[in-house]
């Protein structure tokens, strides 16, 4: 029996980079020396245990054999006389197929250390077609190693596999879990690139994958392509250390762009209400979850409107707020403005201008925040005009704080 640390913990420490979890294969083994050594199953699939000491995870070595479309259509095999490089090629990609063995040495038999040093993304096998849900971690992987490029031949790889229908077998958790990581990552426009580059994105995300190729104003937009456009903005997020929420928010916000029809270009008027639509229709097939998506709903109806803050008079901007439940959910609104931020700077040469309509709507809020509403509402005769007394004192406290402000 023989114990190897593999996959992610390998590569990273390769790197330099900090080691987070460490997985292990044991080779020689079955599944009741395990259990007479303490470990403990957790494994339904394939035989994996957890140290009972460490409670890291030691997988007995496998081989595996494609039955079914889609990523669960796999016969697992694990027996002692499965070797370390047959576990190893089964494997995604070269960087993730090595081992250190407890004497502290690299095995390496498909190269992933010059494949590092290389900053390559490069399949192991022709095995990885097999799993679709690997072309969604390649494209992960991508948005955390910003600067490695894909393989020729793998991305080849990846758009047969697309046109062979794989893509589509993915199950809408499986998509929304890969895509959730990968937003999370250092550099997300990345990961859309990849899976655009191969086909993917049109599959997974048709609503995001038109943008590409549609023009704005370039006196707004000096980027010109709205797509261009969603990836900055959403890299914005990114840099900000913003929440899933946000980053997805800016993912969604432009949607409705990609309906506008071609003689219109490169205006887009009306696509915040097209946005909506689409977002809500990208959530329910995904399964997106709610807080993800009321605030991308709420950014890509309401982002043209906060862009003209200082524009909008007390009462319109109550009326905003009262649109966004601002008053039950102020947090979630302030999130709206971090992703609205984000469209303001996701442009050519606005990465790093202020956004005051920031600053003007938070303020608002706190003023509009102060009433009493409960006080209102005792002093009013007609139950039925509350609401509208209620929003007459909150438009007063907003108007009094705007013009503070003024002074």
């Amino acid at each position: 029996m023989k114990t190897y640390i593999v996959g992610g913990a390998v590569r990273d420490e390769l790197l330099g980079l900090p080691v987070q979890d460490h997985d292990h294969v044991v080779v020689g083994a079955t599944p009741d020396e395990m259990l007479k050594r303490g470990f403990r199953p957790v494994g339904k699939d394939f035989p994996v245990f957890l140290h009972p000491q460490t409670h890291e995870e030691y997988a007995l070595a496998r081989t595996e054999r494609k039955t079914a479309p889609g990523y669960k259509g796999f016969v697992f095999h694990a027996a002692p006389d499965v070797t370390l490089e047959e576990d190893l090629v089964r494997r995604d990609l070269t960087i993730n197929a090595m081992a250190k063995g407890e004497d502290g040495g690299i095995i390496d038999p498909f190269h992933g250390q010059d494949d590092l040093r290389a900053r390559v993304f490069r399949h192991v096998s022709d095995a990885f077609a097999e799993d679709p849900v690997r072309i969604l971690r390649l494209a992960r992987f991508a948005a955390r190693f910003a600067d490695f490029s894909v393989a020729p031949e793998t991305n080849q790889l990846m758009r047969a596999m697309v046109q062979a229908g794989e893509v589509d077998a993915l199950v809408p958790e499986r998509v929304w879990q890969e895509l959730a990581r990968g937003l999370m990552e250092q550099r997300p426009s990345r990961m859309i690139e990849v899976l655009r580059d191969c086909g993917a994105l049109a599959r997974i995300l048709p609503e995001l994958d038109v943008l590409w190729g549609v023009p704005q104003p370039e006196k707004h937009h000096p980027e010109i392509d709205a797509g261009v456009h969603v990836m900055m903005v959403v890299d914005c997020a990114a840099r900000q250390g913003h929440s899933l929420p946000v980053r997805f928010a800016a993912l969604m916000h432009d949607l409705g762009k990609g309906l506008t029809p071609a003689e219109r270009w490169p205006a887009h008027h009306g696509h915040e209400g097209k946005s909506v639509a689409l977002v809500e229709q990208v959530c329910k097939r995904l399964k997106i979850p709610n807080d993800c998506r009321d605030l991308a709903v709420m950014t890509a109806r309401e982002h043209g409107n906060v862009a003209r803050a200082f524009e909008l008079r007390a009462a319109t901007i109550v009326s905003l707020l009262e649109r966004c439940d601002a008053f039950r959910k102020p947090q979630r609104f302030r999130d709206c403005l971090l992703a609205c931020e984000c469209d303001h700077r996701g442009r050519t040469g606005f990465e790093d201008q202020p956004f005051p309509q920031a600053a003007r709507l938070s303020e608002a809020l706190g003023a509009a925040l102060a009433v009493n509403a409960g006080e209102v509402a005792k002093g009013c005769a007609d139950p039925k005009r509350i609401p509208e007394a209620v929003h007459a004192v909150r438009v007063a406290a907003v108007k009094g704080a705007m013009r503070e402000e003024g002074e």
